[in-house]
């Protein structure tokens, strides 16, 4: 049995409506095997008619989009699944009829009622995400019986433990394997951010035991949605959600005292233990403070690659300089500042970091290109312009790359984003959809590279190649540099 899985996911969050549905049962937290249960991590919920009429029309996604059923149709061989503790203030905010709070909620976010009860009461967030952890190790390795044949899911510690379930997957056994690498995002999970003074000994007790993991975390976001008093956030919240929840405390600001203590805990590399720090939601003070970190030289900040696990840009030169130089792409951009600018681009690939396109098509244009973008009612008329709306990202970065004289295509990756409340790319609603996305993807680079206007001749790639880079290539050899 040979399943493609050559795809790699560098964000998603399988395990947030399963996690969130395991709350309607006593004890919560306990995660079932079998397929048929919502609080099964490989639950298959592919979106109705009306789930997609609902998020074309509202922008919210009830589906489940990233469970390992749709990651085995999709091809996905790799996957970095993000920890994330939901944070409280998306639930304790402006609303304040409690029915019509947790209706609203539940209703974004899909993932129950009594999830919702507990986050509106959380006062530890590290002990949730204790529970997360624990929620993925309940069936690692446990082999599931799929209509597809039999699989399951192994938690990973490093890059050649990926390179043994890889062989074993090629030989043809009994059972696929998909390799799960983990991550955090938000280090609110230290348990800070909840408007009271954090305590340092508790933050920096709580991330030894995240180090001291058996499966230690790869990377992990610094900042998230709101203030979680270690580095100041971007504004990251549109829609509905929005309208409720108020980001305004700590946006904008750089690291604080304890953020960089943190950081350096982090980065402190005794018995190979370091954690990257992932620069998305970070605010553009607090990227700076972090750049300039890495560039001062100190040993613990030397040869880090920058990570921005599921971003995409906003077409703006620099930080200093918010100008629009390459217009072709830029100007169909989100000019958003929790978006890259095209210095930081190039400073990713300088360092030989990864940049994860994610697939929320809020972020990656803007509202007046998202507008004029052609509708039709043949699905491969609106895949072949949804993901144009990607591969105008794709081209973005070569372009600056290129310009630079760099090689432009081996620091991009898939970082879709899928469960984490995305509005993704209509046609591509989950992850089984990801083959066609590469398809699509591929017809655009051809189409590109009979016309491109690349400077560099080592850019001049085949556009199998490019693809491959990006949906694989990139990705493995990420892994196989730094994990």
């Amino acid at each position: 049995m040979h399943f493609n899985d050559e795809y790699i996911d560098f964000h998603c969050h399988p395990s947030m409506k399963p996690f969130g549905k395991s709350f309607n049962y006593s004890p919560a937290g306990v995660h079932i095997s079998h397929r048929n249960s919502k609080r099964s991590i490989w639950h298959y919920d592919p979106p109705s008619i009306f789930d997609k009429l609902l998020n074309y029309t509202t922008g919210l996604t009830k589906f489940t989009q990233a469970n390992f059923t749709s990651l085995v149709r999709g091809g996905v061989g790799i996957v970095c699944v993000s920890l994330y503790p939901l944070e409280k203030w998306f639930v304790r905010n402006k609303m304040n009829n409690e029915l019509l709070l947790d209706l609203a909620s539940n209703f974004a976010l899909g993932i129950g009622a009594k999830r919702i009860d507990y986050i509106q009461g959380i006062t530890d967030y590290f002990k949730d995400l204790e529970d997360q952890y624990h929620f993925y190790k309940q069936l690692d390795g446990k082999i599931v019986s799929l209509p597809e044949g039999k699989f399951l899911y192994k938690l990973v510690r490093n890059y050649f433990e990926i390179e043994e379930i890889k062989k074993q997957n090629t030989s043809g056994g009994k059972f696929h394997t998909i390799c799960v690498v983990l991550s955090i995002e938000g280090l609110h999970v230290l348990n800070t951010g909840l408007k009271q003074p954090s305590n340092e000994i508790e933050v920096l007790a709580n991330l030894e035991k995240i180090k001291d993991w058996e499966f230690r975390p790869f990377f992990v976001t610094i900042a998230h949605h709101f203030w979680n008093q270690l580095c100041g956030h971007s504004e990251s919240l549109t829609g509905i959600i929005l309208k409720f929840a108020d980001q305004s405390e700590g946006l904008g600001t750089g690291f604080t005292i304890l953020g960089r203590k943190v950081l350096e805990r982090m980065l402190d590399n005794t018995n190979e233990k370091r954690i990257i720090p992932d620069i998305k939601h970070m605010s553009v003070q607090a990227r700076k403070d972090y750049y300039q970190m890495l560039d001062s030289g100190k040993a613990i900040f030397r040869d880090i690659p920058v990570i921005a696990s599921h971003a995409a840009c906003n077409g703006l030169k620099s930080f200093d300089d918010p100008i629009v130089a390459l217009p072709a792409t830029a100007n169909k951009l989100n000019p958003a500042t929790i978006n890259l600018f095209d210095e930081e681009l190039i400073r990713i690939a300088k360092s030989k970091g990864i940049i994860g396109l994610q697939l929320d098509e809020r972020r990656i244009v803007n509202k007046k290109t998202l507008k004029k973008t052609r509708h039709s009612l043949k699905r491969n008329k609106i895949m072949h312009y949804r993901s144009e709306l990607l591969w105008n990202q794709v081209q973005h970065i070569a372009e600056v790359l290129d310009t630079e004289g760099l090689f432009a295509w081996d620091c991009m990756v898939i970082g879709s984003d899928f469960d984490g409340i995305i509005d993704s790319l209509n046609g591509f609603w989950t992850a089984e959809e990801l083959p066609y996305l590469a398809d699509f993807l591929e017809r655009h680079a051809y189409n590109y590279m009979l016309s491109h206007k690349l400077k560099n001749s080592e850019n001049i790639l085949k556009a199998d190649e490019i693809i491959a880079r990006i949906m694989s290539l990139n990705g493995r050899n990420f892994l196989k540099s730094y994990f």
